[in-house]
Formats: structure tokens, C-alpha cells, sequence
């Protein structure tokens, strides 16, 4: 019986990838949104992957949303916490509104989330919770004070969560990609990416939505039973970690 796999902005960019991957790998996915209707229900309609909509920062409907695609599909056994937004600034030009944004979605969703699967993954004594991080959470990055600050957060609350409940069945890992090539990242003007974003890439080019998505779909797998509190850099040897 195929495991069923939840992934949180599943529908766009890497969480599109990462949704596909799993799909074809035989998992049952569900791929959640926040706002884009028009490109879900395009996704949707290319891939035949259901997609639910809910804010993940919001806590009573990530419930709400997780208890709706569990009547569907059945209970979640693969999570991958990919929803992120950014509001960059510098810091002392930043809103509480552009700090407290970025934080909620992109750290206490990961309570969210993982607070209404947790003990029926420990009940089942299996569980795969994956947290897409970023290379930004780990070395920082200027304007970005806010979404470093919960990317790093999420860092350690995989190694928290890992000790937890490794006794359990239940693997926690994060991965941390850099520049991947996704509609955002390649609206960057040419001249910027050429000259001051790939000259920090060791291997000279942007990563692909679906080498982290591969990533994913490894960490997710009985092979990588052995692995939990563990952080995969996929960054093109940025930082190396």
C-alpha cells in the first residue's frame, strides 16, 4: 500500500518538484498552497496530484487542512515542510509585520504542521518529516535577518524533533538548498545572476528544482532509515557544511 506524503507548497517550485518526485516514485502526494488558485489548479490538473489549500502559519487551519487530507487519502506518514515566503529588508528599515510574517510561516509552521501528524506517526512507529531549509539559515545573508533567523530555527528544531523520536520509527531531517533555478530566481536580471550570484557557486551554475526534490524523495525512502537529524546541503558547494 502506497505511504501517503504531504507536501506544504507543493504546487510551485521546488515544492512542485518535490511533489512530482514523490508522486512517481509511488507515493499517494498531497501538495497544499496558500493563495494561487489559477497555478494549483494547473498543477493539479497536469500532474492528477490533489491539492488542498490552508495557511500553514495558521495553526487551526493547518489541523483543519491535515485532518481533511488524511479522510481522503489516509493518515500522513511522509511530511515535507516546504512553504517559505520571503519580506526582505534591512533590519533596521524592518517591519514587526515583515519579521513576524517570514517567522510564522517559515518556523512555527513547522509546529503546525507537525504537531497534528506527530503521534500517529509514533503510534504507527514510522515517520518521515522532512524540513526544506536554506543555505541562507546557515551562513546568514544581509536583508535577510527575518528568513535566515527561521531558516535557522528550523535547523534546529529538526535535530530537537530527531532525538524525540528516533526510538519511534520516525526520521527527522532538513535539507538546505542554495540558488536553484526556480521562476523566481531566474527573474533575476542576467547581469545580477552572472555577476554576483553564480560566482559564489563552486560547481558555476544554478541547482535544479528536481535535484532537491531527488534529495527528498532519498530522505523519505526505508534506505535512508539510518539517517535522522541530519542536515543535506545542496547548494553547489556555497557553503560547505
Amino acid at each position: 500500500m502506497s505511504r501517503v506524503a504531504l507536501v506544504t507548497g507543493g504546487t510551485r517550485g521546488i515544492g512542485a518538484a518535490i511533489s512530482t518526485a514523490l508522486n512517481a516514485a509511488g507515493y499517494k502526494v498531497a501538495a497544499s498552497y496558500a493563495g494561487n488558485d489559477e497555478k494549483a489548479n494547473a498543477f493539479k490538473e497536469e500532474t492528477g496530484i490533489p491539492v488542498y489549500k490552508w495557511d500553514v502559519s495558521d495553526t487551526e487551519a493547518s489541523a483543519a487542512g491535515i485532518a481533511k487530507v488524511e479522510a481522503d487519502l489516509g493518515p500522513v506518514e511522509v511530511l515535507i515542510n516546504n512553504a517559505g515566503i520571503t519580506k526582505d529588508g534591512m533590519f533596521h528599515k524592518m517591519t514587526a509585520e515583515q519579521w513576524h510574517a517570514v517567522i510564522n510561516t517559515n518556523l512555527n509552521s513547522l509546529f503546525n504542521m507537525c504537531r497534528p501528524v506527530i503521534e500517529g506517526m509514533r503510534a504507527a512507529n514510522f515517520g518521515r518529516i522532512i524540513n526544506i531549509s536554506s543555505v541562507n539559515g546557515q551562513k546568514g545573508q544581509m536583508g535577510q535577518s527575518n528568513y535566515s533567523a527561521a531558516k535557522a530555527g528550523d535547523l534546529g528544531f529538526t535535530k530537537a524533533l530527531a532525538q524525540e523520536n528516533a526510538f519511534k520509527g520516525i526520521t527527522v531531517n532538513a535539507i538546505c538548498p542554495g540558488y536553484i533555478g526556480t521562476e523566481m530566481v531566474r527573474a533575476v536580471p542576467q547581469n545580477v545572476l552572472e555577476n554576483n550570484i553564480l560566482p559564489q557557486i563552486p560547481v558555476g551554475r544554478l541547482g535544479e528544482p528536481e535535484e532537491i526534490a531527488r534529495c527528498v524523495v532519498f530522505l523519505a525512502s526505508d534506505d535512508a532509515g539510518f539517517i535522522t537529524g541530519s542536515t543535506l546541503s545542496a547548494n553547489g558547494g556555497q557553503v560547505m557544511d
